[in-house]
């Protein structure tokens, strides 16, 4: 078949692109998943060198788990209002400076274009182009000066909500041993297990990512495991007699 340019077109208009877009998302469930992973381990295997009742080690384990979702969830959820209230003063601020200090806005949008090696005269007609709309130039002041993007509506409370969700699975994983098995075996078995799924943990994330399935899950299980067992430590010693 004759390849012609409208067929290149038509390739190049729907070309797939492959961009992952949800890295908040990402970063939430990181947050949630290793510190769930990695304290409520540590906990338990402090407290089963000092006890010998799974009951409590279990008791102790949801404590602190529901704990640590609502404490960390809290934070994500302040972290992310604070970002919207930051993004949004500073849009304010675009706003006035666009009308009051309109040479100064000129001139740091040729600013911006000459770090990109755009010369003036070439500029120039964008810059006309963002003045006759003044929301799409604080758009880009604000995207390409102050490197700022919009938080998405919402934002604070699914922060919080997938931090909180994913504390609370990750903090059940490394706690099912002292559910299920016997005070010989839960240890060794909550060690096995907390290395494993944040072996899997960073290689799905790592996939997600584009970053490297298994460059991430090395890393991962390597960087959490070194916390854990640190955490671990510190539980053991304080709760020595």
């Amino acid at each position: 078949m004759l390849y012609t340019p409208a067929m290149a077109s038509s390739s190049a208009t729907h070309h797939p692109e492959t961009h992952f877009q949800s890295g908040a998302t990402v970063r939430d469930i990181v947050i949630g998943m290793s510190d769930g992973l990695t304290v409520p381990f540590a906990l338990a295997a402090g407290l089963s060198g000092a006890i010998n009742s799974l009951h409590i080690i279990v008791l102790a384990g949801l404590a602190e788990i529901a704990a640590g979702a609502i404490a960390m969830g809290l934070g994500g959820y302040l972290a992310a209002r604070g970002d919207a209230e930051h993004y949004r003063n500073e849009r304010l601020r675009e706003e006035r400076e666009v009308v009051e200090r309109q040479r100064d806005e000129e001139e740091e949008v040729y600013q911006i274009f000459d770090a990109y090696g755009v010369e003036r005269h070439e500029a120039t007609p964008v810059l006309s182009a963002l003045q006759r709309n003044p929301s799409a130039w604080v758009d880009f002041m604000m995207r390409f000066e102050l490197g700022l993007e919009e938080p998405q509506a919402g934002r604070a409370l699914r922060s919080a909500m997938t931090i909180a969700g994913s504390y609370v699975v990750g903090g059940l994983i490394p706690l099912l041993p002292y559910m299920l098995g016997t005070s010989q075996t839960a240890l060794p078995v909550s060690v096995g297990i907390t290395l494993l799924a944040l072996l899997l943990f960073g290689a799905i994330k790592g996939h997600i990512t584009g970053a490297g399935a298994v460059r991430s899950g090395l890393q991962t299980v390597t960087i959490g495991g070194l916390a854990a067992a640190a955490a671990f430590g510190l539980a053991h010693l304080l709760s020595a007699p």
